[in-house]
């Protein structure tokens, strides 16, 4: 079975508690404006072997405390999705995922139904909503705590303001930040900007650009 994967990172410490996997999925058909991970919406790229991610996930599952799944929308690949989630239950780790889709739009699907998914963060991003909620981009989003594993690990975090940090990762040219910072990139780019840094990114209601 083949599943497009945009990146595999360990350890995360900046969408949810402890050290975890962090999952991102290549593939969105939604496409909020204002999107953070735009480079993560186009199909048909990025496609690998679901045995080959479950080698590396093997990896790091011994010394993570939780797995983050992300996009990217993970429901727009379900088969792949269900087929990772099936590798991944027995370990007992919590599993967070974001979707842009409705809570009405996914609530009978077997993921959410039969707890093969701990924390469900859903709706889409809203680029014009306030953001107060911890691990949400905007505030129209919904944590659902589906299971005994996922309110241990996440009930807190119902009552926590955002945290501003992000996780940064160096590879080659890139640099990926993971996270969820104050509106978006934007800020960040300001000030890179004010050191005369620029940063070119994917975020989709405004791009910073060298004059």
């Amino acid at each position: 079975m083949k599943i497009g994967i945009s990146r595999l990172h360990f350890p995360v410490t900046t969408l949810g508690p402890g050290k975890r996997i962090g999952i991102w999925l290549q593939g969105c058909s939604i496409h909020c404006e204002g999107c953070i991970s735009v480079d993560t919406w186009q199909f048909g790229i990025n496609s690998v072997s679901l045995e080959e991610v479950k080698i590396l996930l093997e990896l790091w599952l011994p010394e993570s405390d939780g797995i983050t799944i992300s996009g990217g929308e993970p429901f727009d690949q379900e088969e792949a999705l269900f087929g990772l989630l099936q590798f991944l239950r027995p370990y007992e780790k919590s599993i967070l995922m974001y979707s842009g889709y409705s809570f009405q739009q996914l609530k009978t699907k077997k993921e959410i139904c039969n707890g093969w998914i701990d924390v469900l963060i859903s709706e889409p991003y809203d680029y014009k909503q306030p953001q107060t909620k911890a691990l949400m981009g905007s505030d129209n989003q919904q944590m659902h705590l589906l299971t005994d594993l996922g309110k241990r690990d996440f009930e807190s975090s119902l009552e926590k303001s955002p945290e501003k940090k992000l996780d940064v990762q160096f590879e080659k040219n890139t640099v990926w930040m993971t996270g969820i910072p104050s509106n978006g990139m934007t800020e960040i780019a300001e000030i890179a900007k004010e050191n005369h840094i620029y940063l070119h990114h994917t975020q989709g209601v405004i791009k910073l650009q060298k004059p």
